[in-house]
């Protein structure tokens, strides 16, 4: 999930504040399934040919940095063997039947998937949840492969280390060190992502290896003609999008090319395979949506389960997730971001407010004062095209940080930004109770189903009917096989 935008600038405003959160890690090589769950896994011992030893050094450097990009720790057995499996055997049709390649699955219900040098390679529960067979998932762990292989990684790490837009989007709006600003460092990766020529490259590639590896090759354009139609449902339910979505688009003429570079490889023919019914099998039960350790929204409200803590936003906003922070947008130019911050403990948070992090501080406006038992601090903030209203607030040792911001003051924005701050409490009994966990369920086909009796199944979701087709790449009016599987979400 992305952040919802109402513009440019407040996009970059939004971005110049996320903070970085935790994934799930399996440790594969190309000669065994074996799968090890951690968080800062070392180097591989055995990197693909080819690696330098300074990407080796940017890999392990990085790949922290990813997982608290990312997600929470997501475990799931069968779908880490499952992805285990099939990289084995497409890293021996790439020639790398004895590299050591460290594929992380994060959990996250963002569409995404990417590489870094050294041999790491990055898939979300958002791919798995998506994709819908052994060779579509095949495809996209082919083409990070094949970005690796053709050290695409390496030009995208040179690429960022001279990007200097962040910097003054981070300096010129927010102030702060942009050095160690987590949202500056996303926001590289995001400035730096593949160019159309090496995401052409690694499809080309990534075919070659997934066709070799006995996997149906025509996967690739039909996966990435799902991601187009995903992107576009996106489009409607959360405007923007940072991950696979935006960095590897789906176009049509890229689906296209696709198509041709496996009809020249492999024959028109569909061949290979993709097994679905064992893909499905290791997806069911797999969690859909936001993880509720990262918190939940429910309306207006959002709840932190892990943390224990709660509030509300203005009637008016639409919440969203975007990595470890909430963003709510209105209609009317208005936007809050909640975030959180390393503040050391012994600093009073009216000194953190004061700090630098935020340009156009108002420095006489900065206020201590205590909601529901919280510290907290507040003050205004302005610069030539923003007001913002920031307060940050400690509980339990942590720090928290809202950001609210609109095009000029206004005496209906400030009530609805001290509404919100005095909200902030602890989540009670009755709260966490409201939170509705979401989880991927395989149906069979009986004599009778039609497409539209098995997506009514997901009529509690929000554009359910919508989702259930795209999750299983049908569409209305489409039969459905008596006997084949297909994807339904719902509660657990």
């Amino acid at each position: 999930m992305t952040a919802l935008s109402l513009s440019k600038s407040l996009r970059l405003g939004a971005l110049a504040l996320s903070v970085l959160v935790v994934a799930s890690c399996s440790s594969l090589t190309g000669k065994s399934v074996a799968v090890t769950k951690t968080g800062d896994n070392p180097a591989p011992m055995v990197v693909p040919e080819g690696t330098e030893p300074d990407d080796v050094v940017i890999g392990r450097r990085e790949h922290p940095r990813i997982i608290a990009a990312y997600g929470g720790v997501y475990s799931d057995r069968e779908a880490e063997i499952m992805v285990a499996r099939i990289v084995g055997r497409l890293l021996a049709a790439a020639n790398q039947p004895n590299a050591q390649f460290q594929v992380t699955i994060l959990d996250t219900s963002e569409v995404n998937a990417f590489a870094l040098p050294g041999g790491y390679i990055y898939v979300t529960r958002g791919i798995l949840a998506l994709a819908s067979d052994t060779s579509e998932l095949a495809a996209v762990l082919a083409h990070e492969i094949a970005h690796v292989t053709l050290r695409h990684a390496r030009a995208r790490t040179d690429k960022t280390r001279t990007t200097q837009i962040v910097d003054r989007v981070v300096t010129g709006i927010f102030g702060g060190d942009t050095s160690t600003d987590a949202t500056a460092n996303r926001t590289r990766e995001s400035l730096a992502a593949f160019g159309q020529s090496q995401e052409l490259e690694a499809d080309r590639e990534g075919i070659k290896f997934a066709g070799k590896a006995g996997f149906d090759p025509q996967a690739a354009s039909r996966f990435l003609g799902v991601m187009s139609r995903f992107a576009a449902f996106s489009a409607g339910e959360k405007a923007g999008d940072d991950g696979f979505l935006s960095s590897h688009p789906s176009t049509p003429q890229r689906i296209q090319k696709a198509v041709e570079t496996s009809q020249q490889m492999f024959g028109s023919a569909s061949v290979g395979e993709t097994d679905r019914n064992g893909y499905m099998a290791a997806i069911s039960g797999l969690a859909f949506g936001d993880s509720p350790s990262q918190g939940s929204i429910v309306g207006n409200r959002f709840i932190q389960s892990g943390s224990k803590f709660t509030f509300t936003v203005p009637q008016g906003y639409t919440l969203q997730t975007a990595q470890s922070a909430v963003v709510g947008v209105a209609g009317d130019g208005e936007a809050v971001r909640f975030d959180s911050a390393d503040v050391q403990p012994n600093m009073p948070l009216t000194d953190y407010l004061k700090s630098g992090w935020i340009a156009g501080l108002k420095s006489e406006t900065v206020t201590s004062h205590t909601y529901n038992g919280i510290e907290m601090a507040s003050g205004l903030a302005q610069t030539d095209q923003w007001f913002f209203r920031v307060a940050v607030m400690r509980l339990d040792g942590a720090v928290y940080r809202f950001i609210f911001a609109a095009k000029a003051d206004s005496q209906r924005f400030a009530a609805g930004a001290d509404a919100t701050i005095k909200s902030f409490r602890r989540a009670e009994a009755a709260d966490l109770n409201q939170i509705r966990k979401l989880s991927m369920r395989v149906v069979t086909a009986k004599a009778g189903d039609t497409a539209d009796k098995l997506a009514a199944q997901m009529a509690g979701i929000p554009g359910g009917r919508d989702l259930f087709y795209i999750l299983n790449n049908l569409y209305p009016g489409d039969p459905v096989k008596v006997g084949e599987r297909y994807k339904v979400v719902g509660p657990n």
